[in-house]
């Protein structure tokens, strides 16, 4: 069998509750840590690996957005404002500081968590679109302070240029270099989720999100946990800005715009609310679509059209297409790619039976 639990026993609590119980799993992972620590980068083209930095960052805010809105059942349109945040609290600490990255990016996404908190506040007695409008209004409000607080955002344009991060002295400055370094926090990210997840924060994420009322009766404290939501997504938002501060050398205020929080909700719809494994896979999707898009309509726009329509209509287009798959992929499948996938892994659990 594929996946099969026939002849697994578990004798203790541990073995239980361990993070893969089935041997196909814990061989599953070490296979994929084997592919991304050596193949990839063997494999894949500069421009390959610019890609699969920008999934990798976007993975880690995914899966920050995730922990509130498909585990807590909090709406936020706000997800950007909290990167901004974390991109300007680490680049002038970079700057004026020196602060090395390991420092830098916690604290960046210290301040964006303390934000979040603040933000978090209305969450006691406002909720569904009330709760969504409240924090659209603090993505507005924190862009605004952004942009004409000067010792913020460091006057002109806004943008605070920081340098790319070293490790032992040894700067990483190229595709291949930022890989590793960007892995190992989007590696970090998944495993401290899975594992808060299942733990007793978690569990009072998630009876929140399927009955508050029902939750509080049992004794949960939902004003408290649901700052414990607010501040844990907004840390892994400052840390994607920080992430994405040190991938581009410069933090911008428009790198963080409402269009990147709209972006960011769209992977975890698409990919699945309530699942780490659906934040990979539509922040992976939502990533690589526009890229993809692009292409073809680059390299095949031609057959229909002149060149210079093709260059007038491209961007139009690639928005258009863009937009009409994420609708698709919404109507043929509203739980999103994660049970795409739980579909596809469950025929091969009985393969080659149909029961």
């Amino acid at each position: 069998m594929f996946h099969s639990e026939t002849g697994v026993f578990k004798t203790s609590y541990a073995a239980d509750m361990a993070l893969y119980p089935l041997p196909v799993a814990r061989y599953a992972v070490i296979a994929l840590a084997i592919v991304f620590l050596f193949i990839v980068p063997l494999v894949f083209s500069p421009y390959l690996m610019t890609l699969m930095n920008l999934v990798l960052i976007a993975v880690v805010g995914a899966i920050g957005l995730d922990i509130l809105v498909g585990y807590t059942g909090q709406i936020s349109i706000g997800h950007g404002a909290f990167m901004s945040v974390g991109a300007y609290t680490a680049a002038n600490l970079i700057v004026r500081t020196g602060l090395p990255f390991w420092l830098a990016i916690p604290a960046g996404g210290a301040m964006a968590a303390l934000i979040g908190i603040v933000i978090g506040i209305p969450s006691l007695r406002i909720k569904g679109i009330y709760l969504a409008v409240a924090t659209l209004a603090a993505q507005f409000v924190i862009e605004w302070m952004i942009n004409h607080i000067t010792w913020i955002s460091g006057g002109i344009e806004a943008s605070i240029q920081v340098p790319p991060p070293s490790i032992f002295g040894f700067k990483l400055v190229t595709a291949y270099r930022l890989y590793f370094f960007l892995l190992f926090f989007a590696a970090l990210a998944i495993v401290a989720t899975l594992n808060w997840m299942r733990s007793r924060i978690g569990r009072a994420f998630i009876a929140i999100r399927d009955q508050d009322i029902a939750a509080e009766i049992i004794g949960i404290n939902i004003f408290k946990y649901k700052l414990y939501a607010f501040a844990i997504s907004s840390f892994y938002a400052g840390v994607t800005g920080v992430l994405y501060t040190y991938y581009y050398g410069i933090a911008n205020y428009e790198q963080f715009g409402i269009d990147v929080s709209i972006n960011y909700l769209a992977m975890i719809l698409i990919g699945g609310l309530g699942s780490i494994l659906g934040a990979i896979f539509g922040a992976t999707f939502i990533t690589i679509l526009p890229e993809a898009a692009r292409q073809f309509l680059t390299h095949y726009g031609g057959m229909i059209m002149s060149q210079d329509a093709v260059t007038n209509v491209v961007p139009n287009l690639q928005l258009v297409l863009f937009g009409g798959l994420i609708i698709f992929f919404l109507v043929a499948e509203p739980e999103g790619l994660n049970r795409l996938w739980r579909s596809i892994r469950n025929y091969f659990r009985v393969w080659p039976f149909s029961y």
